[in-house]
């Protein structure tokens, strides 16, 4: 290869490179937070609190499917309450996810016949897909809501130190939840989500312990409900708040060192199956793997698979 192709090859290499990286570091700094906050506070005059809509009605999409929504008050109660627990509060998750318990096991099943073709293996196989499409709808729910409980776990105590800070600048319980929505928004969105939830709720004429009671009820989190006990006991003997949820926040950062801790001491049994499984036989194969040949060659006459 001569000189001026390497050359050449090297230049349109570090060209590629330099735009490529002007480009990401434009759409990066465009997106960055600081960016548009500073953006909101110059076009807006300050930072503009998005409150999730109290309309409750369904697109006219997902309307055109609202028969396979459950008929019975109880059934619906207890299924808006699993997708609210998962972060899907409007009527269109709750057609969607009826749609998609009903249209899932029949799209799989046919699948399944269809790959396998006619007879009893393909009815069994169309079975089982069938059955697959019918939970899949759960694990998707019970995934969400598991995924969803531990950022709001996690999050509680930053979002009591938030509330702590408002508190004693002077500020109210209800602008101190405004103000941490606006702050978690990056770090905990789900939490900021519940914290936005319980202002338009208050604003929308609830008051604000009730809020707090359909917060707990929503996330279904141990934390929560323990928070929400916390300020009824506070509100109903009139003890300082701030206090309260300092408290309450070092017992959920201890709690949450704790959790951690538990995590990383399973850790050492969970590695088990792994090496046992994966890393032991190739060691054993690379260790071993001669001296079983020699082995082999001594009482082979000294040959054993044409190796000597």
């Amino acid at each position: 290869m001569s000189w001026e192709l390497l050359l050449g090859l090297i230049s349109i290499f570090v060209t590629i490179c330099v735009i490529t990286g002007a480009i990401a570091s434009t759409v990066l700094a465009r997106r960055a937070p600081e960016r548009q906050r500073l953006n909101q506070l110059v076009t807006g005059g300050g930072v503009v609190l998005e409150v999730p809509a109290l309309t409750d009605a369904p697109s006219p999409v997902a309307q055109r499917f609202s028969r396979f929504v459950p008929k019975s008050p109880k059934d619906m109660t207890l299924l808006r309450r699993r997708l609210s627990a998962a972060g899907y509060l409007g009527m269109d998750a709750l057609i969607i996810f009826s749609v998609a318990k009903v249209a899932l096991p029949i799209f799989c099943a046919a699948l399944g016949f269809t790959l396998i073709g006619p007879g009893a293996q393909g009815m069994m196989v169309a079975a089982i897909a069938g059955l697959f499409g019918f939970m899949l709808p759960e694990f998707w729910v019970s995934n969400r809501t598991r995924a969803r409980q531990k950022v709001i776990r996690n999050g509680l105590p930053d979002a009591l130190d938030l509330f702590i800070v408002c508190l004693e600048a002077g500020s109210s319980l209800d602008q101190a939840i405004v103000k941490a929505s606006a702050e978690l928004e990056l770090a905990y969105p789900a939490l900021a989500d519940e914290l936005r939830m319980i202002t338009t709720e208050i604003r929308a004429g609830k008051p604000r312990l009730e809020a707090f009671k359909n917060f707990a009820a929503r996330t279904r989190v141990d934390d929560v409900r323990s928070l929400v006990a916390m300020l009824v006991q506070t509100d109903r003997f009139g003890t300082s708040v701030s206090q309260a949820l300092r408290t309450h926040s070092e017992q959920a950062r201890v709690k949450r060192r704790q959790i951690a801790e538990e995590k990383a001491a399973k850790l050492s049994v969970k590695l088990v199956i792994p090496l046992v499984f994966f890393l032991f036989p190739a060691l054993y194969v690379v260790v071993l793997g001669p001296a079983f040949i020699k082995i082999a060659n001594v009482f082979n006459g000294g040959t054993i698979g044409g190796l000597r």
